[in-house]
């Protein structure tokens, strides 16, 4: 059962999640919208231009969570899932996971994105298995720390290779789909790297390297 290995964020689905949970909380006066937008919005140009510091993002980003209690924090959720990741949701992408599924692959998501963010989104595309970015909890609330590796660049690679010590299953026959130029050392292990609708960067080097290029949107 070869691994079929998505990212998330402007590959399965046309946005990206954690930008979107950002602005979310700042409509939604969860936080201080002037100040949050400006800086979510740097953030996320910083990530698209490959240079995000991603501790100083996710000092930022998870912040918010620590401030919530639980039950506060589903029901924003599932109002986020109705307002933000429906419009972003893309009927190629369904059909792309289906035929992986037809082939009998493992289906996963890797993504840098925290699992409170894309948990939902990944049960919705109908994928159980997910490496995502872990949030430290005490007494069942996030305390706005990380737990572990985030899974972002090569901590996607190191996350994986622990993850796979822990079943029967190896690269062999292995694909990756990724939008992103921070991908690039995950897609670069795989045997089947595909650019999703990729930067131009991504589109740079998956030309250059004949790497397969598709869209999910046309």
């Amino acid at each position: 059962m070869p691994l079929a290995i998505f990212d998330l964020d402007n590959t399965l689905i046309a946005g990206d999640s954690d930008h979107g949970w950002g602005e979310f909380l700042a409509a939604h006066n969860m936080v201080d919208a002037a100040y949050y937008k400006r800086m979510n919005d740097h953030f996320y140009q910083d990530y698209q231009n490959g240079k995000l510091d991603m501790s100083a993002y996710l000092e930022f980003s998870l912040a918010p969570l620590a401030k919530l209690d639980p039950s506060a924090l589903t029901k924003l959720h599932a109002q986020f899932m109705v307002d933000v990741i429906e419009p972003m949701w893309l009927p190629k992408a369904e059909q792309l996971l289906q035929q992986h599924r037809d082939n009998s692959d493992t289906l996963m998501v890797i993504t840098s994105t925290n699992r409170f963010v894309v948990e939902p989104i990944c049960k919705k595309l109908g994928i159980d298995y997910l490496i995502a970015t872990e949030l430290e909890q005490h007494n069942n609330r996030y305390t706005g720390n990380v737990s572990g590796i985030p899974s972002y660049k090569e901590g996607k690679v190191t996350r994986l290779i622990s993850w796979l010590a822990q079943t029967d299953l190896n690269m062999d026959g292995s694909s990756f789909y990724s939008d992103s130029i921070n991908d690039l050392p995950l897609l670069e292990i795989v045997e089947h790297p595909v650019a999703v609708d990729p930067c131009d960067q991504l589109r740079a080097v998956a030309t250059e390297r004949s790497w397969r290029i598709i869209s999910l949107r046309d």
